[in-house]
């Protein structure tokens, strides 16, 4: 059997002085170690993905790119990653999800022992590749999601407005509501007459690349909407700045909502297509962020009208949604702009139930919300919406999440106190006490 070797990936400035180290000791034969030089992130990302695999990766913390994206392409590639930190940079790198951080002036035996610890020696041409998932700790609480979605023209970011407002106004989660902008087009910043365009969500998805923003610097990244009592995440500036976006430092972004807001509603696109359905990485990358949210949303908010095109347009989200993998149970329907006749709204939810039975039985009855005009008006303005419609929105969107209530924010200590050794006294009053002997049965 051929000598089981650590095959290291390792990046750093051509400079590094631990870079030409390494590759002193693996090519002597002073460490068992098979060490191949990246000269760019993309390079890392090429080698992670052709199906080798890897024992570690090595990254000086001085290069640029070096992000939770790349560190967590590692992990699941099961090759450990360790930074080599001269403390520089400032960052937490075991926060970014880093096995373990190296001194810059490590020597061959703090690397063996590390390999040791946390890498695998691979047989000579061993090309089999092993998952890993990075380690990660849940959060002790999380507000609740709520994603809003729908076909063209039913309206979609309307009722996300209406729904955030709604829910603004309850008093378990009032100056705790948010309203995040996560569809490619960003049409929220119009219809609040958003002045200022920065910071937004391109801002808030960078900061998280490498690091993760306190309370108070994700506050300061939204927009305060007074008349409405929420706040207002912006989103993309352009269409084509989705590229931007990189999916692990989205998923820390939407995670850190989630911490700082009781409720985030999330206004997000109809297309859940990824590689499996159309075989293209790219059209998966582009849809992100609306795959992302509504995995993880406690209710998708799928919205269509009342009418011909716009039954059809709202019962193929569903069955998109569906077919993504979301149960029917979390899903709820709006038919907006509805009839205030009685028999035409009975009408709509008579057609609805019937072309949504092949679906799934299980879906719910849509909730009608009546036509309200002139709310071209209220957009020009930038005031309230009507309690007519932000009302009835939110009571139905609180009645459904209070089936499975959120925990509690923790109060007080929550992470588990080191006792010190004899702080609890002993077990008898006098020390010089012997145990007692057992009885005998």
């Amino acid at each position: 059997m051929a000598a089981q070797r650590y095959v290291v990936l390792g990046l750093a400035n051509v400079r590094s002085p631990w870079f030409k180290e390494v590759g002193r000791w693996a090519t002597s034969a002073s460490i068992p170690v098979d060490f191949i030089k990246c000269i760019s992130t993309e390079e890392v990302r090429a080698r992670l993905g052709a199906g080798r695999s890897f024992s570690a990766l090595l990254l000086d913390s001085g290069v640029p790119g070096i992000d939770r994206d790349l560190i967590d392409a590692a992990l699941e590639a099961g090759s450990a990653v360790f930074v080599v930190d001269d403390h520089r940079a400032g960052r937490d790198w075991q926060a970014l999800g880093a096995t373990s951080t190296l001194p810059a002036d490590f020597d061959r035996q703090d690397l063996m022992d590390q390999l040791q610890r946390h890498g695998r020696a691979l047989d000579h041409g061993e090309r089999t590749l092993t998952t890993s998932q990075s380690p990660s700790t849940p959060a002790s609480w999380s507000g609740r999601l709520v994603a809003v979605t729908g076909g063209s023209g039913a309206g979609t970011s309307t009722v996300a407005m209406g729904i955030t407002q709604g829910l603004a106004t309850d008093p378990r989660y009032g100056g705790l509501t948010l309203l995040a902008d996560l569809d490619l087009h960003g049409d929220l910043a119009m219809l609040h007459h958003a002045r200022d365009i920065v910071p937004g969500l391109q801002e808030l998805v960078e900061a998280h690349r490498s690091g993760t923003p306190s309370l108070g610097e994700i506050r300061h990244m939204v927009f305060d909407v007074d008349d409405r009592g929420y706040h207002l995440l912006l989103g993309l500036r352009r269409h084509r700045d989705w590229a931007a976006l990189r999916p692990r430092a989205f998923g820390a972004s939407l995670e850190s909502l989630r911490r700082s807001y009781r409720v985030v509603v999330a206004d997000i696109d109809a297309d859940f297509e990824g590689e499996d359905q159309v075989g293209s990485v790219d059209v998966e990358d582009r849809n992100m962020m609306s795959r992302s949210t509504a995995r993880q949303a406690d209710l998708v908010v799928a919205v269509g009208t009342p009418t011909i095109k716009g039954l059809h347009d709202i019962l193929r989200v569903i069955a998109d949604l569906v077919t993504f993998g979301i149960e029917p149970a979390r899903i709820l329907p709006v038919l907006n702009r509805a009839s205030r006749s009685q028999r035409q709204r009975a009408q709509a939810a008579a057609a609805f139930a019937e072309l949504a039975a092949p679906i799934s039985p299980e879906l719910p009855a849509p909730l009608q919300i009546l036509e309200r005009r002139r709310l071209d008006d209220v957009f020009r303005d930038n005031v309230a919406l009507p309690d007519q419609l932000a009302q009835p929105l939110g009571e139905a969107i609180s009645a459904v999440l209070d089936q499975a209530p959120a925990t509690e924010p923790p109060v007080g200590q929550t992470e588990p106190v080191p006792i010190a050794v004899g702080s609890l006294g002993h077990f008898f009053e006098d020390d010089d006490a012997d145990y007692p002997e057992a009885e005998a049965g």
